[in-house]
């Protein structure tokens, strides 16, 4: 009998691309934020890529704010998957917009991946697919440890404060919005407002949310200073000058 790690991969996703990004301005002023450019390419196509190479064959993009950009891109653009766009007639929010894109994947009796369209994370989405199997939940998060840009304040027993750039305590977790689902969460999704007000509550109630912990760089692109460290980190330095002659 094949266990987990060797049954086929998660074969579907979807990738929650409808957001403005406010914050992101100017960057997001004429395109989405899964549109923003990094290292050559769209945060959008390094996620449809991470997918192809976990084996996902079809990924549906669920878009909202200037959606032809994105629908533009997938139509011109050599991909290694199938990909599709369903666009949202009003702002459903991040639970609405997972329904509305669940619904349009080709597989309704499988299990899918889901990612938000702003986060870069370099885990492997098979390790992930592969523990979501073992633990048989309805869905499975990604945790990832949590992004503070000053720390955290430590104190000693008396209440004095010892560190005031603590770095977080290792068992500390946060959701890093990349997914697991099985076809039963679909009924569970809001048709609009965010999921991770109703669903997930409701999952964890049911003992039906499994957690993965996530190793590896994550990032989430909701500020311009998010995509500059994102930017400097991945990529690549120029090469060094020759020698003057």
């Amino acid at each position: 009998m094949p266990t987990p790690d060797t049954c086929s991969p998660i074969r579907q996703a979807v990738i929650l691309a409808g957001g403005r990004g406010r914050r992101l301005a100017p960057h997001t002023d004429l395109r989405p934020k899964a549109m923003v450019e990094v290292d050559g390419a769209p945060l959008l196509r390094h996620q449809i890529d991470r997918f192809a190479d976990a084996g996902v064959r079809t990924v549906v993009v669920s878009a909202g704010y200037r959606a032809q950009v994105i629908t533009d891109y997938l139509r011109t653009a050599p991909l290694p998957v199938r990909t599709t766009v369903v666009v949202e007639p009003t702002p459903l929010g991040r639970g609405g917009g997972l329904k509305l894109a669940a619904r349009a994947l080709p597989a309704p009796r499988e299990p899918w991946f889901a990612v938000y369209g702003d986060i870069w994370a370099d885990f492997p989405l098979t390790a992930l697919g592969a523990h979501h199997l073992r633990c048989g939940a309805l869905a499975t998060v990604a945790l990832v440890p949590p992004r503070l840009p000053r720390g955290t304040v430590r104190c000693d027993a008396l209440g004095r404060v010892a560190e005031l750039a603590a770095p977080p305590p290792p068992a500390c977790t946060v959701n890093g919005g990349v997914y697991a689902f099985e076809p039963g969460v679909i009924p569970l999704l809001p048709d609009q407002g965010d999921h991770a007000n109703t669903t997930l509550p409701h999952l964890v109630r049911l003992r039906q949310l499994a957690g993965y912990r996530a190793e590896g760089y994550w990032c989430a692109v909701n500020t311009a200073a998010d995509l500059g460290e994102l930017r400097t980190r991945v990529t690549p330095p120029p090469p060094p000058e020759g020698p003057l002659r």
